[in-house]
C-alpha cells in the first residue's frame, strides 16, 4: 500500500476517474455523430463507422505495446504521458482534413486507452488496504461509466450545436484537465527496479493470465451481444418510440453504476465467488431479455439489469493482480483489450443471429450462451489452479 494521507486518497481516485471520464467520452461520442461526420468527410455512414473500429483497434494494439514500453516509467509520470497523448489525439481528430487522416488519428488516440486504465487501476489499488482494492479500481472505472451517462450525451449535444468536430475539442480539453489533476493529486510512485519489457512479457507465458482474459473476452461478450442492438430490438419488439430510447439507454448507465459499486464490494469479500456469481447472473438476465424485450416496461428494467454485468471488469482486474506476478502493468492493460474483444465478439455474433433471420430477440440467447461459456472458462480456471500450484511445488 502506498503511503498517502487519508484525505488525499479521494482526490487521487477522483483525478484518475476524470481521466477515465475523458477516455470514455472520447470513445463513444462519435457514435452519436456518425451522420454529421459522414456528411463532412463525404463518405457513407458505414464508412464513418470505421472510425469506431479504428479506435477499438488502437486500444487492442496499444494496450500491450505501451504497457511493455512503459514498464520502467514511474506510474504517475506514465499516466500523465498517456493522457497527453490522448488529449493531442483528440485535438488532431478535431482538425483532421480527410477521412484517411481521421482514421489514423482515431487509431492513435485509442493507443493510451487500455494502458491508462490498467496503470490507473494498479495505482488505485495501491492507495487503499488490500480488502478495498476492487472498490478502488471500480471508482476509477466509474469515470468510464459516468461518461456513458453524462459525458457522451453532453458532448454529442455540443457536437450537434457547434459542429461534430467540436466534440473532439471538448474531449481533448478533458484530457488536459485529467493530466493536470493526475500530476497534482496522484502521489509519486517510484518505478519498479525489477520491471522491464522482458519481465512484463512473462505475462504472455502465464496460463492463469490468459484464462482470466478469456473470461472477460467471452463472458462479457453477452452484454455487448444484447446492448449493441438494444435500440432496434426495443423499437421493433416492444414498440418503443425513438424519442423514448435515450431514457432506456440511461437506465443501462444506471445499471452500470450500480453494478460497479455493488460488484466491487462483493469482490473484495470473495473474489472468485463474485466472478462466478456475475456470470451466472448474466445467463439469467440475458436469457430473460428474450421474453421481456416484447414489453416496454419489463424490457427497460432488463436493460438496467444488463448494465450491472459491467461489474465483471473490476473483479477480473483484481484477479489479474493476483495471478500476473511481476507482469502487473501488461496484465492490467490487457484486461481492457479483452473487453474490447468482447465488444467485437458479442456485436458480431448478435449480428449473425439477426442476419440469419432468428429475430431481434435472438441476441438474448447469444448473450446467455456467451455468459454461460464464461462460467465454463471460470470453472476450468479454478480446476487448473490447484494443479498448477502442485506442479510448481
Amino acid at each position: 500500500m502506498t503511503h498517502i494521507s487519508l484525505r488525499s486518497v479521494p482526490l487521487a481516485l477522483f483525478a484518475l476517474a476524470v481521466g477515465g471520464f475523458g477516455i470514455g467520452t472520447g470513445e463513444f461520442v462519435i457514435m452519436g455523430l456518425l451522420p454529421d461526420a459522414a456528411t463532412d468527410l463525404q463518405i457513407s455512414i458505414p464508412q464513418a463507422g470505421h472510425l469506431i473500429s479504428a479506435y477499438a483497434l488502437g486500444v487492442v494494439i496499444g494496450a500491450p505495446v505501451l504497457a511493455v514500453l512503459g514498464a520502467r516509467i514511474a506510474q504517475r509520470r506514465l499516466l500523465v504521458l498517456l493522457m497527453i497523448v490522448f488529449a493531442i489525439g483528440n485535438i488532431v481528430s478535431a482538425y483532421a482534413p480527410s477521412y484517411g487522416s481521421m482514421l489514423i488519428a482515431r487509431f492513435l488516440t485509442g493507443f493510451p486507452h487500455g494502458t491508462y486504465f490498467g496503470v490507473a487501476s494498479l495505482v488505485a489499488a495501491s492507495l487503499v488496504p488490500r480488502e478495498k482494492r476492487t472498490q478502488a479500481v471500480a471508482l476509477v472505472l466509474m469515470g468510464l461509466t459516468v461518461a456513458t451517462l453524462v459525458g457522451v450525451p453532453l458532448a454529442t449535444l455540443a457536437g450537434q450545436w457547434l459542429g461534430w468536430r467540436s466534440a473532439f475539442v471538448i474531449v481533448g480539453l478533458l484530457g488536459i484537465a485529467a493530466f493536470v489533476m493526475v500530476a497534482i493529486f496522484v502521489p509519486f510512485i517510484p518505478a519498479n527496479d525489477h520491471a522491464s519489457p522482458l519481465t512484463e512479457l512473462t505475462a504472455l507465458k502465464n496460463k492463469q493470465v490468459w484464462l482470466t482474459l478469456a473470461i472477460g473476452a467471452v463472458g462479457s461478450g453477452g452484454l455487448f451481444a444484447v446492448f449493441s442492438y438494444v435500440k432496434p430490438t426495443m423499437m421493433n419488439q416492444a414498440g418503443i418510440s425513438e424519442s423514448v430510447m435515450p431514457w432506456v439507454l440511461a437506465l443501462f448507465g444506471v445499471g452500470m453504476v450500480a453494478g460497479n459499486l455493488i460488484g466491487a464490494r462483493l469482490a473484495d469479500i470473495h473474489l472468485e465467488k463474485t466472478i462466478r456469481g456475475i456470470l451466472l447472473w448474466g445467463v439469467f438476465v440475458l436469457s430473460s431479455f428474450y421474453w421481456t424485450s416484447h414489453h416496454p416496461l419489463w424490457g427497460s428494467i432488463t436493460i438496467l439489469l444488463v448494465g450491472t454485468l459491467v461489474a465483471l471488469g473490476p473483479a477480473l482486474q483484481s484477479r489479474l493482480m493476483d495471478v500476473a506476478g511481476e507482469a502487473q502493468t501488461l496484465a492490467a492493460a490487457l484486461n481492457h483489450s479483452a473487453f474490447n474483444a468482447a465488444n467485437a465478439l458479442g456485436a458480431w455474433l448478435g449480428g449473425v443471429s439477426i442476419s440469419a433471420g432468428l429475430g431481434w430477440d435472438s441476441t438474448a440467447y447469444v448473450g446467455a450462451f456467451l455468459a454461460a461459456a464464461g462460467v465454463g472458462i471460470h470453472a476450468y480456471v479454478l480446476y487448473q489452479q490447484p494443479r498448477e500450484a502442485h506442479d510448481n511445488t
